[in-house]
């Protein structure tokens, strides 16, 4: 049996984050008409503030809900952590206390956060983790949110807005956190737009703007992963919403990147010291290293030189084609020629 007053979700599902926070908030607010909703992030705010909200009842039948998102900077030593848990034990009646804690998606979470929320089991609060809908998951979850709000959605509605807020992007380092928040912003634009009528796919065209979430690095991961038909896909959803040249510092950067890996690689450093030698996070070097296997020493060469090539022609230089058509062509040529495997490339 859970304890009303005590919750602790996890997970990408930023809007579902908000949701149960919210019913936490009903639930005890059904009995106190006059609660009252603190809401702060972990870095603004330390363990004794937090007691002070909680832990004192109030003698009119209000009460406070705090909740606090990201308690990541509350637990950065053991004495933080401990301190943090020992405020679960002081929450009067009438109170409540609530952690949100956004993830990523993946199963690395902070050892401290773990024993935070066992702490909150232990005392009989409700713990569950939220995870982002995607694909399929998300446009059913889309249709629901749309009966919740009264709106009757044709066919195909809900996976054009799922498709238009980025849910069928496959890439698994897509920040999907605020997806289901977009999705939900642009149903109630719909609703607006269609007041009492069904909302068709064209009605979604009309009036959703494509998102695709972490496009960019979809594209970039692509490029390295001599993916070209999905380079090229992904292209043409850049080129809708991006500067072309921002597009090129970006695609100079991740060759350059490739070929600092592959230089350390060679030398005989370990997958694993980089993150040390060029200062990334481990899932960033495993990626890069993945990667930078994939290509030779001499095409990732080719590809950095011809790069000053297709920056000119974006930049409009003189002597260089003219023209968007033009410049489209000269991304297509590269990723072609450049990203284009012209042999099998050995794995180390």
């Amino acid at each position: 049996m859970s304890t009303p007053n005590l919750g602790y979700f996890f997970g990408d599902d930023g809007y579902g984050l908000d949701r149960a926070a919210d019913t936490v908030f009903d639930r005890l607010a059904a009995e106190a008409p006059e609660l009252d909703r603190w809401r702060v992030s972990g870095d603004v705010t330390s363990p004794g503030r937090i007691a002070e909200r909680v832990s004192t009842g109030s003698l009119f039948g209000g009460g406070t809900l705090v909740v606090v998102v990201d308690p990541g900077p509350l637990v950065r030593s053991g004495s933080d952590r401990d301190e943090l848990i020992g405020v679960i034990g002081v929450v009067a009646a009438g109170n409540g206390l609530v952690f949100l804690e956004p993830t990523d998606g993946s199963n690395r979470r902070p050892a401290a956060l773990l024993a935070v929320q066992k702490a909150i089991a232990t005392a009989g609060g409700e713990t569950r983790e939220l995870k982002a809908p995607k694909e399929g998951q998300l446009a059913a979850w889309i249709e629901a949110r749309a009966r919740e709000r009264g709106m009757t959605l044709g066919p195909g509605a809900a996976r054009e807005v799922a498709t238009r807020v980025g849910g069928f992007v496959r890439e698994g380092d897509v920040d999907r956190r605020r997806q289901g928040q977009l999705a939900v912003t642009e149903l109630d634009k719909l609703a607006l737009y269609r007041p009492g009528a069904t909302v068709g796919v064209d009605d979604v065209k009309a009036l959703v703007a494509e998102v695709v979430p972490g496009s960019a690095w979809a594209f970039l991961d692509a490029v390295g992963q001599r993916r070209v038909a999905r380079a090229l896909e992904l292209l043409d959803l850049l080129l809708e919403s991006t500067p072309e040249l921002v597009i090129m510092v970006q695609l100079h950067r991740r060759i350059r990147e490739l070929i600092e890996v592959a230089d350390h690689l060679a030398a005989g450093a370990s997958p694993g010291s980089l993150v040390r030698t060029m200062g990334l996070k481990p899932f960033r070097a495993e990626k890069l290293v993945e990667q930078a296997r994939a290509w030779r020493q001499e095409e990732l060469d080719e590809a950095l030189e011809s790069l000053v090539e297709l920056d000119a022609t974006v930049r409009g230089a003189p002597g260089t084609p003219a023209g968007e058509a033009q410049r489209r062509l000269a991304f297509v040529l590269w990723i072609g020629e450049k990203v284009g495997r012209l042999a099998p490339v050995a794995m180390a």
